[in-house]
C-alpha cells in the first residue's frame, strides 16, 4: 500500500538529488582554501566592503522614501485652484482661441 510517508520520502530524495553532502562540502572547502588561501583575507575584505556599500544604498533608498512620505501633500482643492488659475493666466496672455474673430467684410 502506498502511503503519504513514502511520498514525502520520495520528494525529499528528489529534491536533494545533485546537492553536495557532508564529505563533498569538506572536499569543496579544502579545494577553496587551496585556491584562495593567500587571497582569502583580501576576498573577505572585498565581500565585507560590498555588503557595507549595499547596506548604505538600501539605507539611502529608505531615507528617500521616508522623506517623500513625510512631505506635506497639497490638498486636491488647492491643486485644482492652482491649475485653473494657471490656465486663466495663459488665456489672458495669449488671448482666447475660441473667440469669434471679427470679420472685415
Amino acid at each position: 500500500m502506498y502511503d503519504i510517508t513514502n511520498q514525502i520520502e520520495l520528494q525529499s530524495i528528489h529534491l536533494a538529488f545533485g546537492l553536495p553532502g557532508g564529505w563533498e562540502w569538506m572536499v569543496l572547502l579544502i579545494i577553496g582554501l587551496l585556491v584562495f588561501g593567500r587571497r582569502l583575507p583580501e576576498v573577505g575584505r572585498s565581500v565585507g566592503r560590498s555588503i557595507v556599500e549595499f547596506k548604505k544604498g538600501i539605507k539611502g533608498i529608505e531615507q528617500e522614501i521616508n522623506t517623500e512620505i513625510d512631505k506635506p501633500s497639497t490638498p486636491p482643492e488647492q491643486l485644482v485652484e492652482n491649475s485653473t488659475k494657471e490656465a486663466l493666466d495663459k488665456l489672458e496672455k495669449e488671448g482666447n482661441p475660441y473667440a469669434n474673430p471679427e470679420s472685415k467684410a
